[in-house]
């Protein structure tokens, strides 16, 4: 792996390191003003900009009781970075759900430009509380 490849990789992880610890101020400083975040399967406009990124992010996340990242795999080549890695989302009202995603960043001059997440989404869905469904329903904009 070259220096450019692990430059890339450095700023994925210290990005991952301010998500799961849900520090918003720091995780919109990764995001250009064009970049991109979408969960794929569920919504192609998704959320550009650190703003609307971090609001959706924010939707979902903010409310959990606990949070928790289990990466396994981070691989990049080029401008793209892939993790696979599981979340573990712990709700108040008592559900745990572990979530293995797939996550692909482009990341250019230092800076996540596309994001785009691939999961089993019915897995979040099928079993998070009512609550959560109604939260999540309000939208992010």
């Amino acid at each position: 792996m070259g220096t450019h490849e692990a430059r890339n990789k450095q700023v994925v992880e210290r990005y991952w390191d301010a998500h799961f610890r849900r520090n918003w101020e720091k995780m919109a400083t990764f995001f250009t003003e064009d970049s991109h975040y979408t969960d794929v399967g569920l919504d192609a406009q998704g959320a550009t900009g650190p703003a609307e990124i971090i609001s959706r992010l924010k939707l979902g996340i903010e409310p959990l009781e606990n949070y928790w990242h289990f990466p396994k795999h981070l691989v990049a080549e080029g401008d793209v970075v892939v993790t696979e890695h599981t979340e573990t989302w712990v709700f108040h009202t008592g559900e745990v759900i572990d979530h293995p995603f797939t996550s692909v960043m482009e990341v250019h001059d230092g800076m996540i430009t596309r994001w785009h997440d691939y999961s089993h989404l019915p897995n979040l869905t099928d079993n998070a509380p009512a609550w959560w469904h109604e939260h999540i329903a309000q939208g992010f904009r």
